[in-house]
Parts: C-alpha cells; sequence; structure tokens
C-alpha cells in the first residue's frame, strides 16, 4: 500500500520509523549507560590533604619530580559548589595542566558551612581562613610569595588578600572572577538589585544561604537549556561512553552545591553586588579598606565570551584599578564552566596561562629545592 502513497508522505514514514528504531537501540543501552555512570570518578588526580582547619581541607597534588619553581601555585575556588570541577576528570583538568607544567600545586576546599558558622563573614574567610592558608603553604615551600588562582567568587576573594597583603603574593590570576558589579549584562545583578531581593530579611530568615536557593537560581538563568535541552543531549547521546562520562562528571558537580554563611552571602550581595564598593574603594574588609592599587604583582585575567553568570567586563574591571604594570588579559570563547573545562579552552587557554605563569616563576637555585618534600606523603596539619 505504501507504494501508492506521494513521495513527501513515504520519506516522513520512514523518518518516522528510522527514529523509532534508534529510540528502541536508545533504550536497551540505558542499563549499561546507568551502569557506566555509577563507576564515573571525578577529582581523581593523586594528592594528599595537608592541612584541615574550621572544616576546610587544603589539598596538595603529588608530582613525580620536583618542581622546578620556588613559588607554588595555590587554587582558591569559590564558596559555592565544589571545587573539584578545576580536577575534574583526567585531560579535563586546569591542575593537570600546571602540573606538567612543573609547578607545585595545592588546592583549597573550603568545606560547608553549619548553622553555627552563619556569622563568618569577608573578613572571617579573607583575613584569617585564606591567610592562613596561604601562610601554611609558604611555610610548607619555604618561599615568601605564592602565585594565588582564584576562580569566580574564590577570584574575589583572592583579589581582597592581594590588595590587603600584598607581599604575600607572587602573581595573581583571576578566572570569570566578578569584580565590577555595575555590569548589567547577568541576571544575577539584575536579580540582585535592592528593589528585587531584602537580603537582610533573606539571611535573617535562613541563617545560611541555602544550597537549594543557589541551585534554583543557576538553573533558571538558563532553563531551556538546562530542564530540557541537557536531558534530550543525554538520552540522543547516551550510546557514546566518553559523552555519558562527560555528561555524569558535570551533572554530579552542577548538582553538588554547598551553602554560603550568612553574613558573607549578606556582605557579598550588599556591599558588591548592590553597592559596588570594591572598584568604587569604599569596600573594607576587617576594618581595613580595599585599595586595588595595592596589587602591583603581575596579573593575568581570564574570561569566557559567553559567559552568562560573570560578564568579562566584570572581570575586566579591574585591569585599570591596580598599581601593577604587568597586566595581561585573555578570552575564550567559552561559557562559565567552559572556561575550566571546554576542549577549546584546553587547547587555546591553559597552555597559554601557564607559560604566562612559568616566565614569572623564580627557579628552583642548586637544582635541590623541595625534592625531599615533593617525595614525601605527610600526614594532614590539623589546626583548630
Amino acid at each position: 500500500m505504501s507504494l501508492f502513497l506521494p513521495s513527501p508522505i513515504r520519506e516522513l514514514q520512514a523518518l518516522v520509523l528510522e527514529e523509532q528504531r534508534n529510540a528502541w537501540q536508545r533504550l536497551l543501552r540505558l542499563p549499561r549507560a546507568l551502569d557506566a555512570a555509577r563507576e564515573v570518578q571525578v577529582g581523581t588526580t593523586p594528592h594528599d590533604v595537608v592541612f584541615e582547619a574550621g572544616g576546610m581541607r587544603l589539598l596538595r597534588y603529588r608530582r613525580e619530580t620536583p618542581s622546578p619553581y620556588r613559588e607554588p601555585v595555590l587554587f582558591c575556588y569559590a564558596l559555592v559548589n565544589r571545587p573539584y570541577i578545576l580536577d575534574l576528570q583526567p585531560r579535563r583538568s586546569v591542575v593537570e595542566h600546571y602540573l606538567e607544567r612543573g609547578f607545585d600545586v595545592y588546592l583549597l576546599d573550603w568545606g560547608a558551612p553549619s548553622a553555627a558558622d552563619r556569622s563568618l563573614d569577608l573578613e572571617a574567610y579573607v583575613c584569617r581562613r585564606l591567610r592562613r592558608v596561604v601562610e601554611y603553604v609558604l611555610s610548607r615551600a619555604r618561599c615568601e610569595r605564592i602565585h594565588l588562582v582564584g576562580y569566580c567568587m574564590g577570584g574575589t576573594l583572592s583579589t581582597l588578600l592581594t590588595a590587603l597583603r600584598p607581599d604575600l603574593v607572587a602573581s595573581l590570576t583571576l578566572l570569570a572572577t566578578p569584580i565590577d558589579f555595575s555590569v548589567r549584562d547577568s541576571l544575577l545583578n539584575i536579580w540582585t538589585t535592592p528593589e528585587r531581593f531584602d537580603v537582610d530579611a533573606f539571611i535573617d530568615a535562613h541563617g545560611n544561604c541555602p544550597a537549594w536557593f543557589l541551585q534554583a537560581c543557576f538553573l533558571q538563568m538558563k532553563p531551556v537549556q538546562n530542564l530540557v535541552e541537557k536531558p534530550m543531549a543525554f538520552y540522543e547521546q547516551m550510546v557514546d561512553p566518553d559523552f555519558v562520562a562527560n555528561y555524569v562528571a558535570m551533572e554530579r558537580w552542577v548538582n553538588d552545591n554547598v551553602p554560603v554563611a550568612g553574613e558573607t552571602f549578606r556582605q557579598f550581595v550588599k556591599h558588591l553586588y548592590q553597592e559596588n564598593r570594591l572598584v568604587e574603594g569604599r569596600l573594607e574588609v576587617g576594618g581595613e579598606r580595599v585599595d586595588l592599587r595595592r596589587i602591583t604583582c603581575p596579573l593575568l585575567v581570564l574570561t569566557a565570551s559567553a559567559d552568562h553568570l560573570v560578564p568579562p567586563a566584570s572581570s575586566e574591571g579591574i585591569l585599570s584599578r591596580v598599581g601593577s604594570s604587568d597586566v595581561t588579559s585573555k578570552s575564550v570563547r567559552a561559557g562559565h564552566v567552559g572556561l575550566v573545562v571546554s576542549s577549546k579552552a584546553r587547547r587555546e587557554l591553559w597552555p597559554e596561562a601557564t607559560r604566562w605563569l612559568a616566565e614569572r616563576s623564580s627557579p628552583v637555585r642548586g637544582g635541590s629545592g623541595r625534592a625531599p618534600e615533593q617525595a614525601s606523603r605527610p600526614e594532614p596539619a590539623v589546626v583548630g
């Protein structure tokens, strides 16, 4: 009978039958895809926990050879989500790029604040916790200054510390870091305006900023992509083991939110998003004014042109406000997370970024440096 149907109808019928066959094949492969998903691991680059304090942990990544550079690298991630996005999977790891370039690499895991931590503010995180970690790494490395690499909100915290204690920082690398909050190219900047968001009432009611609230905000920034396109992409490509592994790793991180200490969230929204005090020179942390002109070390600003969370203009707001004469800005066509995990960033951005840092590092004299310590796997230091 189908022979007598018009040609367009026969073609449509053939397409429908083909899609039905493909759908059946996907369903048959679903158990295998789910089994593969359970085996996906994240944050697998070998490391040791060398410092613990107040719920935070400091990870030091193992090296097979001593670092040729005196200055170690410390990654400072945001207080939202988990930091293993910087070491998501083998060959999708920013940490790997710095290890391969020869650096001694540390990563700060802030942990999750409890209800009792609601009073922790920017002073607690910057002037006490982050500074304590920096001083610990410097003492361990027998070095005077550190290479500080901050991602997103972690970049803002790193900027504050560098401005307050420039003597501790050899270079500052900022990844998708909000600095100038007057930029209105992101929904976050619009949603957090005083007339739309009463942060005082919100924190007074909740104590800490709940993880579910942050997750809901991030999902609603791109609802079609997050709630429709991504599940459809998984359905269509779950026959590809590599795609499944990448998808599961990303989804595990995306949904691994943590709360933010109430007073820190209050200050970040009110003093930065709503009042833009940092670039205007009116922000005080620990009773001291944060002056960006005190940042005189080499500065590298990395942005993603399609970043929907932190517009490039927000990060680039720091370029003309620091006192450094060595300022570099690089961009890659990617999104906020693609800046650290996309294949384009791995090819085009991170080889250049690590080379930039190597050129601004001091060589270890005499070839001895920290060789004995590099080979050891010390027990973690626990500090109250």
